[in-house]
């Protein structure tokens, strides 16, 4: 069977803090070789594609071995696909590693009862609901997630019709039909054609493969500053932390009909997922203990296809590389759009990508180079909530009886975040003892998050008063506390990224 070139050593370096120690591998040149192609195989099932979360638990889990020996026999369980089969005109290499992951409906394993209980019921549409592309670093301490969203204006290259047989023109289609009309070869063809980023694996994954191998680990810890309800994925979550086994963490990457952010709710719930699954791994033993990676990695590689040079060098590679993981080490964002939708006949309505910072996107990821601003270790992370500081509006008045106490609040509060508005007064009741936020109750929410970064504030309901919170600062006053927003704004023509430390709960 072929095998992917070798990989470059790792080095100790302390790039975050972090020890990462060299794999067992000898070295390989920094460039990746040109792409061959895979010997033939059976052709791709027909299948609907799965969130990101259960592709992504796939590669995180199969990545955590910790040597040749231990993860040879498990290679043996991954189902082969060609899926870089007769390609050619493919993208330079650069440094670091490109997986494209997808996923597909494999409900057909489950019992009846646990379709029942997590909603599973329904009809394959046969198609990739959500690809993602994962990009490890040349020195592997680093791992940027991609979203790829799946109704993506594509236009898809000349290939044979995988059902009908028939020769198909280049034409328009929504992302994640390319594995319909051509399966994971016509899927890595398009994604290619779109970014410019040469795939170096292809990996697969199904229902059944992301719940048990969730379970094997233990469950993944989630947080929420609101509860998630969600009908027709049957997901229940309330605010703060829950323990989600399986099904349930099914429910959550799956649920789309949460709120209006629709599927850029659910992608950004998937990135969280997916980070905090990342520190599950490594901090819970696995990478270090070989039989329990052992029963791990075989209860989740039964259901995963992968391209034929994936195999346990690649999985001694990543594991090793995941020791030295942190919560930083990850990074997460989806591709910017143009923000208006484009109407294509016989396709429906799709998102177009941002021409601008799109490209930007991808050549960083060509380039090597990391998506966030990586936090040192002493920064200030700042406590989650609600409603962003840069939504909520906010008037301060000093009543402590400390000259300039309510210039510097003011200060703080837009250090942080929040949008002040006019020049603070003096309080028209005088010197107060305590913090007083007063507040209109339609903006509850706003006056939630804004009593967050004043500890020990009082919250005063003020109908009728708009969306503008008056901030009357007490003689109790000690500081402001730093906020953020539970995800990152999402702007037109910007990159919004957030590193797997903003994720995971406190």
């Amino acid at each position: 069977m072929p095998r992917s070139p070798r990989r470059a050593p790792l080095t100790p370096s302390s790039r975050g803090g972090v020890l990462v120690t060299a794999p067992f591998r000898p070295p390989r040149p920094a460039r990746r070789r040109a792409a061959r192609p895979a010997p033939r195989r059976r052709p791709p099932g027909k299948r609907w594609g799965l969130r990101i979360g259960a592709a992504v638990s796939v590669l995180v889990l199969a990545a955590s071995g910790i040597g040749h020996a231990m993860v040879t026999g498990v290679e043996s369980g991954i189902g082969r696909v060609d899926a870089f089969k007769g390609m050619s005109n493919r993208p330079g290499g650069g440094d670091g590693l490109n997986f494209l992951v997808v996923g597909t409906d494999g409900r057909d394993k489950l019992t009846a009862a646990e379709k029942q209980r997590y909603h599973l019921g329904g009809v394959p549409c046969h198609c990739t609901d959500t690809l993602m592309l994962v990009h490890l670093s040349a020195d592997r301490d680093r791992a940027s997630v991609v979203s790829l969203p799946r109704d993506s204006y594509a236009e898809v290259p000349a290939h044979t019709d995988a059902v009908t047989g028939a020769q198909r023109p280049v034409h328009a289609i929504k992302l994640n039909a390319a594995y319909a009309e051509g399966g994971p070869n016509l899927t890595v063809r398009t994604v290619e054609h779109m970014t410019g980023v040469h795939i170096d694996h292809y990996l697969e994954v199904d229902f059944t493969s992301f719940m048990r191998s969730v379970d094997a680990v233990g469950g993944v810890e989630i947080c929420t500053v609101r509860p998630l309800r969600d009908s027709y994925t049957g997901l229940a979550l309330p605010v703060g932390k829950s323990q989600l086994n399986g099904g349930q963490a099914l429910q959550y990457v799956r649920s789309r009909h949460i709120d209006g952010s629709a599927d850029l709710g659910r992608m950004q719930r998937q990135q969280r997922f997916l980070a905090a699954l990342i520190h599950r791994i490594t901090s819970s033993g696995v990478l270090m203990n070989p039989i329990r990676f052992r029963d791990v990695a075989d209860t989740m590689l039964r259901s995963v296809r992968a391209d034929s040079g994936f195999g346990a060098g690649d999985l001694v590679d990543l594991g090793q590389a995941m020791r030295g993981f942190t919560p930083s080490s990850s990074e997460f964002t989806s591709v910017p759009l143009t923000g208006t939708a484009r109407t294509v006949p016989g396709v429906g309505s799709t998102v177009q990508w941002d021409p601008v910072q799109a490209p930007k996107l991808f050549q960083a990821i060509r380039e090597d180079k990391p998506l966030a601003a990586h936090r040192g270790g002493t920064a200030p992370r700042g406590r989650v909530v609600d409603v962003p500081p840069a939504q909520v509006q906010v008037r301060v008045d000093n009543g402590s009886g400390k000259g300039g106490a309510g210039t510097s609040v003011a200060g703080e509060l837009r250090a942080t975040g929040f949008a002040t508005a006019g020049a603070p007064g003096t309080s028209p009741l005088g010197t107060v003892p305590r913090t007083v936020i007063a507040y209109d109750p339609r903006w509850d929410r706003s006056a939630r998050s804004l009593a967050a970064a004043l500890p020990g504030a009082e919250l005063h309901p003020a109908n009728g008063q708009g969306p503008v919170m008056r901030v009357t600062v007490g003689r109790d006053h000690r500081s402001v506390q730093r906020v953020r927003a539970e995800e990152p704004p999402q702007r037109p023509g910007g990159i919004a990224t957030i590193t797997g430390d903003q994720a995971v709960c406190p």
